[in-house]
């Protein structure tokens, strides 16, 4: 028979093994919008802005993760950078999405702005650089989008056009300033790529268009997963290395419930299932202090 002592002590160990076997919701970080000069009239003088576009983040949430903004350490929060390094962020998430917005600075990649006005945003470059570096070193998921892709493609070595018109003349109209996110073009999906694979039953898409920019010079170990159907230019990739990385040139986030447009979850989930696996696998080596399980990514409801 077991002594009322010993049913007492059993209960917490129960209780442990059940905590154990909860799960917690994925950790996605997204890197920041920097905003450096901001207008009046937003009443933030002398002060500038970090933050995240809403679609985006509600695109992560939307399958049941929970999107962190990795705010960046710029010249007024230096001494937060000697309390708190990089790699101590990324430990603390389970993978990171990089948002679109200002150019790549042409300096990033070696070369010289054609204009002043390309001349791009080197803070956002080296602390998003750092940033993308630091988690596919631990072998955590990064998925770029617009400018973000641009930029995964930079971090291996590739470059990019500075301006479209400019340097690919015979190219069609891959921005519209009056339409911005209304403004649309077709994509083909190299087929037998892993993001074909993500669409089974079309080999040609419709999606977004709002960037001047685009991938000239492919970086090291980049493979092509679709191009603009019209002109070829570069439109997604995914690196081939020993960790996640794919970019994508449209934007997925603006194509909630517009259905001529490609469906934006299966890019969402198979970045999140890969980051599940990774989790689950630092989870399974006791490299996690939460003693939650990660948990999978949700389908959404028809």
């Amino acid at each position: 028979m077991t002594s009322a002592k010993t049913a007492k002590a059993a209960t917490p160990a129960k209780g442990r093994a059940d905590k154990a076997r909860q799960e917690r919701p994925l950790r996605i970080g997204v890197s920041a919008r920097l905003m450096h000069q901001v207008p009046p009239e937003l009443g933030f003088r002398n002060k500038s802005l970090q933050y995240i576009e809403a679609s985006f983040a509600h695109w992560v949430m939307a399958h049941g993760a929970v999107a962190f903004m990795v705010p960046a350490v710029t010249h007024d929060s230096r001494h937060a950078a000697r309390h708190l390094k990089v790699e101590h962020v990324v430990q603390e998430l389970d993978a990171l999405v990089l948002q679109g917005g200002a150019d790549v600075a042409p300096e990033t990649y070696g070369q010289k702005p054609l204009k002043d006005e390309w001349r791009g945003d080197v803070v956002r470059d080296r602390y998003e650089l750092a940033l993308l570096r630091c988690f596919l070193s631990q072998k955590k998921p990064v998925l770029g989008v617009c400018r973000g892709a641009q930029l995964l493609n930079v971090a291996f070595g590739g470059t990019l056009y500075q301006d479209i018109a400019t340097q690919c003349p015979s190219a069609h109209e891959h921005i519209d300033v009056d339409l911005y996110d209304q403004f649309e073009h077709d994509v083909t999906f190299i087929q037998g790529s892993p993001l074909a694979e993500l669409y089974p039953k079309a080999t040609q898409l419709r999606v977004t268009s709002i960037h001047h920019q685009a991938v000239s010079e492919l970086g090291k170990g980049i493979e092509v997963e679709a191009v603009s159907t019209l002109d070829g230019l570069v439109e997604a990739f995914r690196w081939n290395g020993d960790a996640y990385a794919r970019g994508v040139q449209w934007h997925p986030e603006f194509h909630h419930d517009r259905h001529a447009l490609a469906d934006s979850s299966p890019i969402m989930l198979d970045f999140l299932r890969a980051s599940r696996v990774e989790a689950l696998r630092r989870f399974d080596a006791g490299l996690e202090l939460d003693p939650r399980e990660p948990g999978a990514p949700l389908l959404l409801s028809a």
